[in-house]
């Protein structure tokens, strides 16, 4: 079974390369699903995987890239009925 969470990233996220990272990050980790901006100025990710994977995942968006600076990560775990395959940007929300 596989571990489902949505996480809001705030900080200094937007324009420093964040989502480029995040994919990256989560391709190198094997997990699916996506990021994307949102028009508060967040980051919003949906990260699916093994326990390890998903851990690993949200301690890596709390230091995010060199030029970011990551305010809070909140976590929300999520139950969806179909999986998303591969990891995606999706348009600003």
């Amino acid at each position: 079974m596989a571990l489902q969470a949505r996480l809001a990233i705030t900080g200094r996220v937007q324009g420093v390369g964040y989502r480029d990272w995040a994919m990256a990050t989560a391709q190198r980790l094997g997990l699916s699903g996506w990021v994307r901006n949102r028009a508060d100025g967040s980051v919003e990710a949906l990260v699916v995987g093994d326990d390890d994977a998903v851990g690993r995942m949200i301690e890596a968006c709390r230091r995010g890239p060199t030029l970011a600076r990551v305010d809070a990560v909140d976590v929300e775990p999520v139950d969806l009925d179909v999986l998303p395959s591969g990891f995606t940007r999706l348009p600003t929300a």
